[in-house]
């Protein structure tokens, strides 16, 4: 009997006022599988990410982590929000990296990554400290703890940013966009840090408009237009064979500003 998905979506709708920014979206993945958003700019990818953080709130449906409905609890058949300190304690399994780093600029990179599981994880210091330590080694940063943000270059902070993240040992990764504020020639460095990750077992979702990383590191790839979902399946049929003809017309695109 195979093993229930970690994530589970099912018809999650989501609108702000009258516009619907996602359309019953219904999606799965299991552990320890990577799945890349890809699709034009204010198709809700990013929307979509931030609700299974319950960094939005959600209009209908629910998102399910493991056994826990996302920042709501059933009562008498009805979905009611959580408490904010019970929501916390669900993001503290799901980490997630954004497009900006957001480090904390009066940390150094060493306090950056040791804040929340001392603080929200109740983590004793010292462990908190080797863990971040042996963390910043995988990324290739150990020589920067004791600097600053600023000190940084910007493929620099996203590593540090995942590293943060890794920190609370979440059950589930979200990446929105992590490489689109980067120069060029910074991307490789962070896409180098999360191929690893997936090939060490992390569960992923991954927002992204680097199609290489989509082909070659996911397991699914999802194509979204217009808050739909359009097309999903194995990286090699979205991008060689895609069905539907909106994304055809949008890889078609793609290729076309490479060339």
């Amino acid at each position: 009997m195979p093993s229930p998905p970690l994530l589970e979506i099912h018809n999650l709708r989501k609108s702000y006022g009258a516009h619907t920014v996602l359309h019953d979206i219904s999606l799965e993945l299991e552990a320890g599988k990577v799945m890349c958003l890809i699709g034009p700019s204010g198709s809700g990818k990013s929307t979509l990410l931030k609700c299974i953080n319950h960094l939005e709130r959600i209009d209908g449906g629910f998102i399910r982590v493991g056994e826990e409905i996302i920042g709501y609890r059933y009562h008498h058949g009805h979905l009611h929000e959580m408490r904010e300190t019970d929501i916390c304690r669900q993001r503290a399994r799901i980490g997630m990296v954004f497009q900006s780093f957001n480090l904390f600029a009066h940390m150094t990179v060493l306090e950056n990554i040791v804040a929340a599981p001392v603080r929200v994880g109740n983590v004793p210091r010292r462990e908190a400290l080797a863990r971040a330590e042996s963390l910043l080694a995988d990324v290739g940063l150990s020589d920067k703890a004791g600097a600053y943000p600023n000190e940084l270059s910007g493929g620099q902070q996203q590593r540090v940013g995942i590293t943060r993240a890794l920190a609370m040992d979440p059950v589930l990764m979200l990446f929105d966009e992590p490489t689109s504020a980067l120069d060029p020639e910074l991307v490789g460095d962070v896409l180098e840090v999360m191929t690893r990750l997936a090939q060490r077992g992390m569960t992923m979702v991954v927002v992204t408009h680097e199609m290489g990383f989509a082909r070659a590191v996911g397991d699914t790839v999802v194509f979204m237009a217009d808050g739909a979902l359009v097309e999903q399946g194995p990286p090699e049929q979205v991008f060689t064979s895609p069905r539907a003809e909106r994304t055809k017309a949008f890889l078609g695109m793609i290729g076309e500003r490479r060339h």
